[in-house]
C-alpha cells in the first residue's frame, strides 16, 4: 500500500471509531472526527500531514499526494 491509500484507510477508520463511538459512550466523540476532517483539508491545501512523515519514515511507498 502506498501512503495516500494508508492515510485514506487511516483517516476513514478514525471517523467510523468516532461515530461508533459517540453512539455508544459521549456525543464529544465526534469532535475526532472533526479533527480528522479539519486535517484532511488542510493536507489538501498544504500538503502537510503527519501520518504521511510518520509513514515516509517508517518506509511506506510514497503515492502521488505525499511524494
Amino acid at each position: 500500500m502506498t501512503i495516500d491509500r494508508v492515510v485514506m484507510a487511516f483517516a476513514g477508520t478514525m471517523v467510523l471509531a468516532s461515530l461508533a463511538l459517540s453512539q455508544l459512550h459521549d456525543p464529544r466523540w465526534l469532535w475526532l472526527a472533526a479533527f480528522v476532517g479539519a486535517n484532511l483539508f488542510q493536507a489538501a491545501f498544504t500538503g502537510f500531514c503527519p501520518l504521511a512523515i510518520v509513514l515516509k519514515r517508517l518506509g511506506v511507498q510514497p503515492g502521488q499526494a505525499f511524494a
